[in-house]
């Protein structure tokens, strides 16, 4: 019987202090010291890259070389061997030209000055004061012309439909009598 909350004792014998759990691995590990001072880079190999074949670009030239049916196109196909143009400049490697830069240029930085002064506030407000009064201008000249905006109801008090004149209506059979 166990001993009152502790669980029961089993009956293993463990391996002596010399013994290793899991897998060994032969390999050379020299600790920090050689992970600082011997870094394992490796050599990127340059790699030609083979562009995918651009069948748009044969299609044209079989039709101007004469191909109408399917199996002078798919001699054309297997004679005729055009690829896709890389059009990435920077991509698998490639150089950049000199003097090229990529991105947005940063934007200029606000003056301090300007901002402890609440000088983007004024302008905002000079704005706002110019606005409004060519909207006030642009009132007065309506105002003192009398213009009204004409819109359907107005125009149809002038201008009147034109009465049609009545007509009764009579069954077909009765319109030859």
């Amino acid at each position: 019987q166990p001993e009152l909350g502790k669980p029961m004792r089993n009956c293993y014998s463990l391996p002596g202090p010399d013994f290793t759990y899991g897998m060994y691995t032969h390999k050379r590990d020299g600790g920090v010291a050689e992970a600082i001072g011997h870094w394992d880079s490796v050599k990127a190999r340059p790699r030609k890259r083979v562009m995918p074949r651009d069948f748009v670009a044969m299609g044209r030239r079989a039709v101007d070389e004469g191909c109408t049916k399917a199996r002078e196109f798919a001699l054309y196909y297997k004679f005729t061997d055009i690829r896709c143009k890389d059009k990435g400049i920077l991509r698998y490697g490639g150089k950049a030209p000199p003097g090229m830069t990529f991105g947005k240029p940063a934007r200029p930085s606000t003056p301090i000055y300007d901002i402890i002064q609440h000088r983007y506030k004024e302008l905002w407000m000079e704005e706002q004061r110019a606005r409004t009064k060519v909207q006030r201008e642009i009132k007065k000249k309506v105002g003192i012309a009398g213009e009204v905006r004409e819109n359907r109801t107005t125009f149809l008090r002038t201008h009147p439909l034109p009465v049609k004149p009545e007509s009764f209506w009579h069954l077909q059979r009765f319109e030859k009598v």
